[in-house]
């Protein structure tokens, strides 16, 4: 395999046994990645050592904090090729950020009748906000088809463009299909009608190397536990100067400069959309992640998940019965089928049961589901813990399952 199988001994919670002293067999890191030792300790040192605010305090430990806080900033606008750090604000995920979007950048450029282009494959967490929004300013959510092999209907979204479209926001990689978007393009053509590029990289940022210039998006969200990091972070980048003409999304101390009994005056980005303590624990943890994936290299995570799809699909292919959904020519690391017409969970429950885990349901994402006329799928998605042996361990408990269930 591309990456050394000696990975997997960073991963503890791999040595975990399961229903009765089975090996674990983890393939949901699309849900949540498993985390390093090198996170966990990053964590533990500053609960256990350098607990202390950050920007307010007027001693050691809080200098402490705010210089290994505000180094993951810097660490991030390096990652994703931001132009400083000013344009990343830490939110609790990728759904905070895109309600902070909404309720700021919604609030702002849509007036009735304008609308908000998304695609058939968004999470809920990227079409929910923006149908609140749209609900209040008398907007319009369209939605881009999803062609029957998982991709983007291109002509499609090329014929719905229009000067009413104000907000394009698109997922980078389908959590559903595991489909990669052409974000390049699809941005390329939304600026010619002035619109707003927005990003969803939940799902892409731990496989794929991410440069916001090369997308030619404005704002881009992700999620730190999808990237080997804690729950309860997340990252909002956006242009310098497209985040100071928006208004804060909440109220609170961090985010003023001054307040006064008659009004108050706000920082600039990022602070002020960073009222309140922020999760400085799992910031510091982020900052870990991003350091453990910058150690692999991408070149080496999307070869090894190439080889593991290769096998798995190559398995899957010679079980009768087995319907894929989702087999668009660009794909990574999601892995969507169904049994013939079992429903999803009954397999979900049967894999368990072998310590095997995976996702089943419609995954949060009930439009996709609909377009394709199913309840749900069965879902495996891998990572850089994820070895051959899993994989042929999945394989031999589809045919369990599609067994059982014949």
């Amino acid at each position: 395999m591309a990456l050394d199988t000696e990975i997997r001994s960073l991963f503890p919670q791999l040595q975990h046994k399961v229903h009765g002293g089975k090996r674990l067999v983890y393939l949901d890191s699309g849900a949540t990645t498993l985390k390093p030792i090198s996170v966990i300790e990053a964590v533990s040192e500053h609960m256990s050592l350098g607990t202390a605010n950050v920007h307010r305090g007027a001693h050691i430990l809080s200098d402490e904090a705010t210089s290994k806080f505000e180094s993951v900033r810097e660490k991030t606008q390096k990652f994703i090729g931001a132009n400083d750090p000013s344009e990343i604000i830490f939110t609790h995920g990728t759904t905070d950020g895109i309600n902070l979007l909404a309720q700021t950048l919604g609030r702002t450029q849509l007036g009735e009748g304008d609308e908000i282009l998304l695609s058939q494959m968004e999470h809920h967490s990227n079409i929910v906000p923006w149908q609140m929004i749209a609900l209040e300013k008398r907007a319009t959510v369209r939605f881009t088809p999803v062609l029957e092999d998982g991709s983007l209907d291109m002509a499609s979204y090329k014929k719905m463009l229009n000067p009413r479209v104000k907000i394009v926001s698109l997922t980078h990689l389908s959590n559903a299909l595991g489909t990669i978007n052409p974000l390049t393009e699809c941005f390329a053509l939304a600026k010619k009608v002035g619109a707003t590029c927005i990003v969803d990289a939940a799902q892409s940022v731990s496989v794929l190397p991410i440069q916001v210039a090369k997308l030619g998006c404005d704002f881009l969200v992700f999620s730190g536990h999808k990237l080997f990091a804690p729950t309860g972070v997340g990252v909002l980048y956006g242009k310098k100067e497209l985040l100071n003409q928006l208004p804060p999304y909440q109220g609170g101390g961090s985010m003023i400069s001054t307040v006064t009994e008659e009004g108050s005056e706000y920082l600039q980005a990022p602070h002020r959309f960073e009222a309140g303590t922020p999760p400085i624990a799992e910031v510091i943890g982020l900052g870990a992640a991003l350091d453990f994936v910058t150690s692999l290299g991408f070149d080496k995570i999307r070869d090894h998940e190439t080889q593991l799809m290769k096998i798995a699909e190559e398995g899957l292919s010679k079980i009768e019965g087995i319907r894929r959904i989702g087999t668009a020519e660009q794909r990574s690391h999601v892995l969507s089928f169904l049994i013939g017409k079992n429903h999803p969970s009954d397999v979900g429950a049967i894999l368990d049961e072998q310590g095997i885990a995976v996702r089943a349901g419609h995954h949060c994402c009930q439009p996709l589901m609909r377009r394709f006329g199913i309840p749900g799928t069965v879902r495996a998605s891998f990572s850089v813990y994820t070895s051959e042996s899993d994989i042929h361990d999945f394989l031999t408990g589809v045919k369990k399952a599609k067994e059982l269930l014949t």
